[in-house]
Order: C-alpha cells, then structure tokens, then sequence
C-alpha cells in the first residue's frame, strides 16, 4: 500500500509540475508556494504578494480541515458519520459539509441521476485507486445498485442535518469536494488582498485567480489522456479562470487487457463508456465546487448530450477528447484553445 501511495503522489508532483504549465509569472520575488497531500491528491497553492505566506498558509490550514470534514476515510469526518448512521438517524453536519451535499444534490438532479454521491457502495466495491482493484461479479454489482439514489438523501435545512434512508448506503463526495475546497481557498486570497494566484489541488482542479503578477494571462496545459503524466495537448490562456478535468487515465487498472477508470455510472454499475477519454470545464462565470461536479458530468454524458447541457450555461464551456483523438470545444472557447500536439485535431461543433 505504501509503495503505491508514494507512485501516486510523485506522478502527481510530476503532473503539476508539467501539465499545469505556468509560462514565466516574473515578478515574483514575493512569491510563496506550499505542497502537501489531501483529499487523497497533492495540493499546491501559490501566492505572489505581501500577504503571500499568510494567505498561503491559511489556505493549506483550510484544505485540511475540509478534508477531515469531506473524506470518506477519515475517522470521525462528517461523511463516515452519516455513512455509519445510514437508514438510523439524521447527523448533525458542519454547515460546509451540508452546502457541499446540498450542491451535489443539485447536480443529480440537473444530471438526471448521472451525477450520485451514493454512488459510495459501487466505488468502495470496484476498489479502483486501491491495491485491492478488481472487477466485480455481475451479481455484486447489481447488489451494490440496490443502494444508490440520490433522492433517499434526506435533508433538515433548519438544522444542517443529513440522513441516508437505508441501511447498507454510503455517500462519496469525491466528486465535488475539491470544487469547494477550491472555492475557500480564492475566498481566503481575497480576505488577504491577494491579487495574483495559483490554486492548484492534484492538477484536475486548478483556479488561475487574477493574471500572472505582470498582468499577462496564464498559460495552462491540457493533461495529455494518451500520455504521460505531465504531458499536455493543448494550453488555456486566461485569467480568474477555473479549469477542471475527470479522465479515465486519472485512477484505473488493466484487467485482461481492458481499462477500468474511476468515474463510474450509477445506472450500470461500470465505468462510464460515453466515448470519451477527458472533459475539461473552463469558466470564469461559475465556482469550481460547480465545475468540479459539471466535469464529472460531461465525462458520464459524452460529446453531444455533454456540449448540449454546456452551452445551456452561459459563460461555461468544456473541451471533450475521444479515443480517436479528436477535440470538441463549445463555442466560448474559441481562440483562446491552442492544440499543441499534432496528433489532436480541434472541432469547435460537433
């Protein structure tokens, strides 16, 4: 377990390094970055600034006290307790836990259900991240389905409380809790007079908060799916932007030469077969708790019913790559896409 933790983490510090390509900020003689591990994911925060270190600090201090209250794994976290307390009793949640949830019902219902933070049984079943991934049988799958629904989610407003309907159902908010955290740390940039920063939480969840410290837009690279860790196809240029990723080369195994990713959907119990290998969300008009959800929802839903439900949103747009190595944008990212690798061809309509 430990050694592949430690492959994890430096694939990650690789990815960060490399995918997430800051072109030349300058200026930055007053800059201070951190790094730690959280949320099962590298972190990185940058500030460039007076308040640099402050702001910084704060914000690690931060991610960590969402992950103690978010993580599925974490002994006396909001989500085991309700996880425990399935089909038994409300549990009285931190009001960020209940905003994160009540969010996340949101977008299962947008999502038609494709979006579930039930999906818990399913995802602790596949095991995929973990040293003990393997495909289950037919029948367990179909078992573990019996639990997912995100309408047997029940909420007491009043009073920040949370039930699960049944016993046996468990909540994952994976799917959503970097989005937030993401969130609070710009939140923090701005009570510390912050004007130029990086938050970058595992390289899928990054938030370009103002320009690089000369004015200039940051340039930021589209993890390659087809490639290495670190390798990009494409660059983003922008400033107070978020850009949010799910992939299937994120988290998955080789079973009899088939890949099993993460992003599982909950209507047939496997990996989510949409044709697609990545979508990536780009705004600067919606929070990253909101994209963090939307990229997950796109990878589930695919080109077309994916670009339809983006471009219903206006100031949101996404990037979809499929097997073939082909790119669709939404109509809001034109000019500002640049294809890198010349194996990617770019389709800005389907």
């Amino acid at each position: 377990m430990m050694n592949h933790l430690i492959k994890k983490v430096v694939a990650i510090i690789v990815t960060m390094l490399i995918a997430v390509s800051v072109v030349g900020c300058g200026n930055n003689d007053q800059q201070y970055t951190r790094t730690d591990f959280m949320m099962d994911t590298v972190m990185q925060v940058t500030a460039y600034g007076r308040n640099a270190k402050k702001a910084v600090d704060e914000s690690m201090n931060k991610l960590r006290e969402i992950d103690n209250l978010m993580s599925s794994q974490k002994s006396g976290s909001d989500v085991q307790k309700i996880n425990d307390n399935a089909g038994v009793k409300y549990v009285k949640v931190n009001p960020e836990t209940f905003y994160v949830i009540k969010t996340a019902l949101k977008y299962s219902k947008i999502s038609d259900g494709y979006f579930d933070i039930t999906v818990a049984p399913l995802v602790n079943l596949w095991g995929i991240g973990t040293d003990h991934a393997h495909v289950p049988t037919e029948s367990q799958i179909k078992d573990a389905m019996k639990y997912i629904n995100y309408k047997d989610v029940l909420l007491d407003e009043k009073n920040d409380e949370v039930k699960l309907s049944r016993k046996g159902m468990a909540i994952d908010l994976g799917g959503i809790a970097k989005g937030f955290a993401a969130d609070e740390v710009e939140n923090i940039m701005k009570e510390n007079g912050i004007k130029h920063a990086l938050i970058n939480l595992g390289g899928s969840s990054v938030y370009l908060y103002g320009s690089k410290p000369d004015g200039s837009n940051w340039n930021i690279g589209i993890q390659n799916p087809f490639g290495d860790k670190g390798t990009y196809f494409a660059i983003v240029s922008g400033k107070d932007m978020l850009i949010d990723t799910s992939g299937n080369y994120e988290r998955y195994f080789i079973q009899n030469g088939k890949r099993y990713h993460h992003i599982l959907n909950p209507f047939t119990g496997y990996p989510a077969e949409s044709g697609v290998v990545s979508t990536t969300i780009v705004s600067s008009n919606i929070k990253s708790i909101d994209a963090d959800a939307l990229s997950t929802i796109t990878f589930i839903l695919g080109v077309d019913k994916g670009m339809k439900l983006i471009e219903s949103m206006p100031g949101v747009d996404a990037i979809f790559v499929t097997p073939d190595y082909k790119v669709y944008a939404t109509s809001g990212l034109k000019g500002k896409l640049k294809i890198t690798d010349s194996r990617f061809k770019l389709y800005e309509n389907r």
